[in-house]
């Protein structure tokens, strides 16, 4: 296969995985926000990344992989603690007092804080073009949290919301610099069972301390969303395609995300779209076409570990 033919199917492909990694993160908080009504948020969050550190485990006993080895046990540690403690950790406090239409929109920093990891963990150099249409969608996603609030400064669910976003983009940027190495499924659950034991001592301290055992079906089931799709299976897509078609590149399909979580929460939480919000998602729409026509200049050698032979 001719190389630019290679390079463009590898593109594509990174985009439909992208594309069903951001699908999966976009009912994230609007699930987050139901579960975390009956539930105690620190539970939720500790807890989605117990359950899905167990099933995690079970696929990589059944595939027999190989354990990381060396150094890459500390790229495993960063992916842990940023998608394993932090990013639930801060995503359960900020869906609990914001609208999850309003957190979708300060999410949607994601791509310009991925593209930044992506230049610091990966190695890659986007244009300066990239960079415009990145500002672009980030600028209106401050705006339109600045709008939310009447002009006042950001309210502390903004800030937890913005923090996620920042230690989620470098999770997802680590994760992508492992998985060439260590494959694109095994780094998320070798990291997820990595901080398993801290998440299984916090969650049990906060059900002693603040048990929940009548919490509604609706928020056990949106506990059990967040914890296959959003921290296991959904992060296993997003990482391929990260890792197919380029932390920058990709990262910048997080910017569909505020539409569909829009429609998520209008459908499931009868919560009110208001125009702010369709603008601030119209303006990030044109910031992620604009992007797919500027250059990224992609690292070649970064991702250079050993792989071990049992890995897929």
């Amino acid at each position: 296969m001719p190389p630019n033919t290679s390079h463009r199917r590898h593109l594509f492909m990174g985009y439909v995985f992208g594309v069903l990694g951001v699908g999966s993160f976009s009912l994230t908080l609007p699930a987050t926000r139901v579960a975390v009504q009956s539930i105690d948020p620190i539970f939720v969050s500790s807890g989605r990344a117990v359950i899905a550190a167990v099933i995690g485990g079970l696929c990589l006993a059944f595939a027999r992989a190989a354990r990381p080895r060396g150094v890459q046990w500390v790229g495993v540690a960063v992916v842990s603690l940023c998608l394993g403690i932090l990013f639930p950790t801060c995503a359960s406090l900020g869906a609990r007092d914001a609208t999850a239409a309003h957190g979708a929109v300060i999410l949607g920093l994601l791509p310009l804080f991925t593209t930044l990891a992506g230049m610091l963990r990966v190695g890659e150099r986007p244009s300066v073009s990239f960079w415009l249409a990145g500002l672009l969608g980030s600028a209106a996603v401050i705006a339109f949290a600045l709008w939310e609030n009447g002009g006042r400064t950001v309210t502390f669910a903004d800030g937890v919301l913005l923090l996620a976003a920042i230690v989620a983009s470098f999770g997802y940027a680590e994760s992508a610099r492992l998985a060439p190495a260590l494959g694109s499924w095994q780094i998320v659950c070798w990291a997820l069972i990595l901080v398993a034991p801290v998440n299984v001592v916090i969650a049990a301290l906060r059900w002693s301390a603040h048990p929940t055992p009548d919490a509604s079906v609706e928020a056990w089931a949106s506990l059990a969303y967040v914890a296959t799709m959003s921290q296991l299976f959904g992060v296993m897509l997003w990482t391929h395609g990260l890792k197919l078609g380029g932390v920058s590149r990709v990262g910048q399909l997080q910017l569909l995300m505020p539409f569909m979580t829009f429609v998520a929460s209008a459908l499931w939480l009868r919560e009110a779209l208001s125009l702010s919000m369709v603008a601030a998602a119209a303006a990030v729409l044109v910031s992620i076409l604009l992007s797919r026509r500027a250059g990224v200049q992609r690292a070649s050698g970064v991702v250079a570990l050993p792989r071990p032979s049992a890995m897929s």
